[in-house]
C-alpha cells in the first residue's frame, strides 16, 4: 500500500539513515516502527505484539516496562541533569557505580573508564593498550589479535577488532596492526575425527605461531568475548581457554575479555568471566550494564594496569582521553539501580533456574531437518539452518534463508536475529518465564515448518 506522504514510514525514508541495514532495500520497504513495551513484548505502530527474542539488540534484559529504571533517570534528572567528569570533577551516581562494580568484579579489579557503548568502550580499551607500553618504553608492542567471526564493536578502532567481514566492507579496516586468528568453531572448522579438546589444542598452537612469526615483542593484546555473540552464538570448545591464557602469560600479551553481550547474568554468573574461568587483564560492558534504557558502557582495568597509567601522567601529564558523556549522571543513574534489581530480584538464580527449559527447547530444534546445529548457554542461543545436516553445508548466501526465517518469525510474533551461515539467535530478557520460553520456541517451530515449504522452492 502506498503510504501517505507525511506517514512516519514514509518521512523516515525521506530523512532518517539507519545502522545496519540495507539502505537500498530501505528505501522500497520502509522501517517497522515499534511504539510501545511491556515485559518481554514490544508492539508496533499496528497494535501487533511480538515476543523480543533478542532483547533489542541483545541488550534490554529487564525487558521494556522497567518503572523503577524510569524513577532512577527521573530522580536524577531533577537533582542533576548532566555533569561531566574532566579534570577532577565526578558526580556521585558514577562514584556509586563505579565502587559496585569493582566489588564485584569477577576477578580483582582496580578502575573503571565509563563511555557511552561498547564500540567506545573498547576503542579505549586498544588507548589503554597502546598507552600502557609506551609508557612501559615498549613503543613496538602494539598488535592487537582477535578473532575470526568476532564482534567488538564499529568505530574504526573497534571495527578493526571485529572479524565479520560485513563490519569491513568499503570502510577501509581493518586499520594497522589488528590481525586476526581462528573463530572457535567446532562444528564447521574442526578436522575430522578431531575432539573439541583436540581442535583446542590446535587453535592454542596456530595462536601460539602466529605470535612467533608477527614477534611477541610487537603483540600487545589478544581480545575474546567469552562466547562469540553477533557471529552466530558460538560457545568455546572444550579447554579452549584454558589452552589459551598460558600462551598470553608467557609472552606478556594482556587479555581483554569483551562482556558487552554476555556481562550481567546471562550466563546465571554475574559475569561470563565466572562462567568460563577467565582471568583478564581488562573487561569491557555495556548493553545489560543499564538494561539499555540508557546508553552506558566501561572498561574495568587492573591494578597493574592503572598503576603504569597513572606513572603515564606523571610523565605526559593529563590522561587525554574520554567523552563529553563519560560517567554521565543520569545513565550512570540507571545503571546502579539496574544492579540493584539484579539482586533484589536474585535475577542469576532465575536465569540459572528458567535456562533449563531455554536449552531444553533450544537443542530439541537438532532434529529438524533444517538445523544442523543448536548452540547456547544460559539465556543465549543460536539455531544453524543448513541445506545439507549430512555434510553441514549451508545455503547459498543468495538465498537469504536466514533473514527469510528472522521475517515469518516476526508474522508468528517473534522477533529474533539472523546472523553469519543463516544463524538464527535467541537472546530474550533476563525476566523471562518459563511459559514464555515455551511460547517462544512454539512460534519458532511454526517458522521452520514454514522454511521447509520456502527452501523447497529455491
Amino acid at each position: 500500500m502506498k503510504q501517505q506522504v507525511n506517514s512516519p514510514h514514509a518521512r523516515d525514508i525521506a530523512n532518517h539513515l539507519h545502522p545496519y541495514t540495507n539502505l537500498a532495500a530501505h528505501a522500497e520497504s520502509g522501517p517497522h516502527i515499534f511504539n510501545r513495551g511491556e515485559g518481554i513484548y514490544v508492539f508496533d505502530d499496528e497494535g501487533k505484539k511480538y515476543i523480543e527474542g533478542l532483547s533489542g539488540l541483545w541488550c534490554a534484559s529487564l525487558g521494556f516496562s522497567e518503572k523503577r529504571l524510569v524513577e532512577a533517570a527521573t530522580r536524577q534528572m531533577e537533582a542533576l541533569p548532566f555533569y561531566h567528569n574532566f579534570a577532577h570533577k565526578a558526580v556521585e551516581p558514577t562514584i556509586e557505580l563505579a565502587e559496585f562494580l569493582v566489588e564485584r568484579a569477577p576477578v580483582p579489579m582496580s578502575k573503571v573508564f565509563f563511555t557511552n557503548s561498547g564500540s567506545e568502550a573498547n576503542d579505549t580499551q586498544i588507548k589503554i593498550v597502546w598507552y600502557y607500553n609506551n609508557v612501559l618504553g615498549r613503543p613496538e608492542k602494539k598488535k592487537i589479535i582477535a578473532r575470526r567471526s568476532a564482534y567488538h564493536g564499529i568505530t574504526l578502532a573497534a571495527a578493526s577488532l571485529t572479524g565479520l567481514q560485513y563490519a569491513h566492507n568499503a570502510f577501509d579496516v581493518p586499520l594497522k596492526n589488528f590481525i586476526h586468528t581462528d573463530c572457535p568453531h567446532h562444528y564447521h572448522h574442526a578436522e575430522e575425527g578431531e575432539s573439541e579438546d583436540q581442535y583446542s589444542t590446535r587453535l592454542a598452537d596456530n595462536l601460539e605461531k602466529l605470535i612467533e612469526d608477527e614477534g611477541p615483542d610487537t603483540v600487545a593484546a589478544f581480545i575474546a568475548e567469552p562466547f562469540l555473540g553477533a557471529g552466530g552464538v558460538i560457545p568455546p570448545p572444550q579447554g579452549y581457554f584454558e589452552k589459551i591464557m598460558p600462551i598470553l602469560e608467557h609472552h606478556d600479551i594482556l587479555f581483554i575479555v569483551d562482556e558487552v553481550i554476555s556481562g550481567f547474568y546471562r550466563t546465571g554468573d554475574m559475569f561470563a568471566t565466572e562462567t568460563y574461568g577467565l582471568k583478564p587483564d581488562l573487561i569491557t560492558m555495556a548493553k545489560a550494564l543499564s538494561a539499555a534504557y540508557l546508553p552506558i558502557g566501561g572498561v574495568m582495568l587492573s591494578e597493574k594496569i592503572h598503576d603504569v597509567l597513572v606513572e603515564g601522567s606523571r610523565k605526559f601529564g593529563i590522561f587525554g582521553t574520554g567523552f563529553t558523556y563519560s560517567g554521565h549522571p543520569v545513565p550512570a543513574a540507571v545503571a546502579l539501580e539496574t544492579q540493584k534489581i539484579y539482586e533484589d530480584q536474585n535475577i542469576g538464580r532465575h536465569v540459572k533456574h528458567v535456562s533449563k527449559r531455554f536449552q531444553e527447547r533450544l537443542h530439541g530444534f537438532a532434529d529438524h531437518p533444517l538445523v544442523g546445529e543448536t548452540r547456547g548457554v544460559g539465556l543465549i542461543g543460536g539455531i544453524e539452518l543448513v541445506k545439507n545436516k549430512e555434510t553441514k553445508e549451508n545455503f547459498d548466501p543468495a538465498d537469504k534463508v536466514g533473514p527469510w526465517v528472522m521475517n515469518r518469525a516476526a508474522d508468528h510474533g517473534l522477533i529474533t536475529r539472523a546472523m553469519l551461515n543463516d544463524s538464527v539467535g535467541f537472546c530474550p530478557p533476563l525476566i523471562i518465564d518459563e511459559q514464555q520460553i515455551d511460547d517462544m520456541f512454539d512460534m519458532f517451530a511454526r517458522t521452520l515448518d514454514d522454511a521447509v515449504a520456502h527452501v523447497a522452492t529455491l
